[in-house]
């Protein structure tokens, strides 16, 4: 036998932190050196971060990267490491995993496949490497080896495929085993969505299988840079076996997850199968040879780390809780805010967030304790954290119900009802006074009287842009973060209303659609998340119909009624937009999805909804920014690009309702 210990590590990273993504770094090899670990993968651009945007194209980042990789060479002494970082050859930049032995640096492998849709952007910064190339770079006087390159490191082959090059068919590990590579490492930076979990465990798996190797996979973790999730979810495989899996979503600066292997056992598996032919080319100029002693490792039972929520019956509502209460905690103390502030208005967003912001104290006291949670939160000296969630929210979250003429009892008492359920500081004022204070004033200026029945739209929104300066003002005094409500079903239609309920400097709902975001609001009421609890008091919110409640209430408003069913709503915006259909074929795919509805009625909501969906990219462009949980995300910067000012789509509803005229 001829065993090894492999490790992977997860890391909590922050985009430029020189001294913080050092020491993360720092602390994971002391850790993978006291469990005596050989071969160490860290995640892809670990030393820089993965989300530095433009900043990777500044002579700075380029050179402090270069100065963090050599202050930690000495840390890797007796180890194999690989590190992720920028390196500029050529007048290009290439996103690089350098492989460390004993200290020295033997050579930067870079990124063949670039990830270039939906979130990422790396074409903008980086060169794809092409296949079989080795170059040598010279940085500060010294050349190393750079290119497509593997490594013979005493007697054991490495390779590498990084995040995007094990997504794509032609993957590079298929060449790595013809040239009797071992053991393959893939640093990532592989963004959390619903569901991708299963999908990195499939090429895992089976790159370990048929490249005839082990196959080490290690990710980031947390919000590193604002709007992306990283679930952390460290993997190890062999032959086709998965050894060794890390936790998700942990709110630690890192995790490591260990596996041993018999290298000898998988080389000759691969002998063994006949169809497996070795590239025999003894010009392998692609090959660095590196002498390395490995020190004998001992056999042990590897951990398949499963938290009993991963197998849950409802895992897109674990999923969907984590990702968030994670990527708040990390927001929170990455940005230095004392907090959060939310309106709170007594409807379903409103308390979807703020039960967020709950059950994200609730998460992260239960995985640091009181004493780990203070010491993340380290820049709020006068914090005082216990075990008892809802003190410590108390400090931490603040609500405000702000109430105009045409709020109502029920939503007053809900919002009071839910701040009091999580511990909020709940403030109550009335806004009627300074609406009308407004509306006299452009009354008097323009000569005319403002009424519903002509004025529907401009007196909808005056209640709501009222209610932004005060909220904004309590969040200055507190030193604290506004939250935004916006859900992505009403950024798709535009219904929120601009400096009005959109106000905030993050909108961790504007990812999911209100017909799930509902369906996650009675889960909570009744289940709750694994290891937290659930939040009974959101029947009050549960019990109601949504409405904006800026119309008198003798007019009954409810969002439906002002646009379409949620349900209906969201299938039109997947086919829309997710799908790109045009509005005919949205509306003969809808047709078949909701029978109970007549054809001519169908039709008044998919044209609706193109028109209210082209008119308001503008709102979508403002948006603060939200968390990705899907590839549903209308997010502009990041996910979803579409004109502000563009034709919206009048040839092709003009050709929907001739349709429906002509067969009824």
């Amino acid at each position: 036998m001829k065993l090894l210990k492999l490790g992977a590590v997860v890391l909590n990273q922050v985009p430029l932190d020189w001294p913080g993504n050092q020491a993360r770094i720092r602390a994971a090899i002391e850790e993978a050196r006291r469990a005596g670990v050989n071969i160490l993968c860290l995640p892809e651009m670990c030393i820089t971060g993965y989300g530095c945007e433009d900043a990777f194209l500044s002579p700075n980042t380029i050179h402090r990267a270069w100065n963090s990789l050599m202050q930690l060479l000495p840390a890797t002494k007796g180890m194999i490491v690989s590190f992720g970082l920028p390196i500029l050859h050529q007048h290009g930049l290439f996103n690089c995993a350098c492989l460390v032995v004993d200290g020295k640096i033997a050579g930067f492998t870079a990124k063949r496949f670039l990830a270039g849709d939906g979130i990422h952007y790396e074409p903008r910064w980086f060169k794809p490497w092409p296949q079989q190339i080795r170059n040598d770079v010279s940085i500060e006087g010294v050349t190393y080896p750079m290119g497509d390159l593997h490594f013979d490191c005493g007697g054991v082959r490495i390779g590498f495929e990084v995040c995007e090059d094990a997504w794509v068919a032609n993957r590079p590990g298929a060449t790595l085993a013809l040239k009797g590579v071992d053991i393959i490492l893939n640093p990532s930076a592989s963004h959390f969505a619903f569901g991708k979990l299963e999908i990195r465990k499939r090429f895992v798996l089976e790159g370990s299988r048929a490249f005839g190797t082990s196959y080490v996979y290690a990710n980031l973790l947390g919000n590193e840079a604002g709007r992306a999730i990283y679930d952390g979810g460290a993997l190890i495989a062999s032959g086709g076996k998965l050894l060794a899996t890390g936790p998700r979503f942990g709110f630690h600066d890192f995790y490591l997850t260990i596996a041993t292997v018999d290298v000898e056992a998988i080389r000759l598996a691969q002998a063994r199968t006949a169809s497996f032919q070795p590239m025999l080319d003894t010009d392998d100029h692609c090959r660095i040879q590196v002498p390395f002693e490995f020190p004998a490792a001992k056999a042990q039972n590897d951990t398949l780390h499963a938290d009993q929520w991963e197998t849950s019956a409802t895992l897109k509502e674990e999923e969907f809780t984590r990702a968030e209460t994670l990527a708040l905690f990390d927001y929170l103390r990455k940005s230095r805010s004392r907090g959060f502030v939310v309106s709170l208005s007594g409807g379903a967003d409103s308390a979807a967030t703020v039960c967020l912001v709950y059950l994200m104290v609730e998460a992260a006291l239960k995985a640091l304790g009181p004493e780990g949670f203070k010491a993340k939160l380290g820049f709020m000296p006068a914090l005082t954290v216990t075990n008892d969630a809802k003190a410590v929210t108390r400090q931490l979250l603040t609500t405000a119900y702000q109430g105009s003429d045409n709020s109502g009892a029920v939503t007053r008492n809900a919002a009071s009802t839910v701040a009091a359920a999580i511990g909020a500081e709940h403030y109550d004022w009335q806004v009627g006074e300074i609406v009308s204070r407004y509306v006299k004033t452009i009354e008097q200026a323009t000569g005319f009287k403002l009424d519903w029945a002509q004025h529907d739209i401009p007196l909808q929104n005056i209640q709501a842009r009222v209610r932004s300066p005060g909220v904004w003002l309590l969040a200055n005094l507190k030193n604290a973060l506004l939250l935004s409500t916006s859900n992505r079903s009403e950024a798709a239609v535009g219904y929120a209303t601009m400096d009005g309920d959109t106000s905030g400097g993050l909108s961790p709902l504007a990812g999911i659609d209100k017909a799930w975001l509902r369906h996650w609001l009675r889960w909570l009421e009744t289940s709750g998340p694994d290891g937290l609890h659930p939040i009974p008091a959101l029947a009050v919110i549960n019990q109601q119909a949504p409405t904006a409640e800026l119309r008198p209430a003798s007019h009954k408003q409810t969002d439906e009624e002002d646009l379409m069913p949620y349900d209906v709503l969201d299938a039109i915006e997947r086919a829309a937009i997710r799908d790109k259909q045009g509005p005919l074929e949205v509306f003969e795919l809808m047709k078949p999805q909701f029978p109970n509805y007549p054809a001519r009625q169908m039709g008044v909501w998919v044209d609706r909804f193109f028109r209210l969906w082209s008119r308001n990219q503008w709102k979508r462009e403002r948006y603060a920014p939200s968390f990705h949980l899907d590839d549903e995300n209308l997010d502009p910067k990041t996910w979803c690009r579409f004109p502000i000012l563009s034709g919206g789509f009048e040839t092709e509803l003009a050709e929907l309702r001739e349709l429906i005229e002509r067969t009824g």
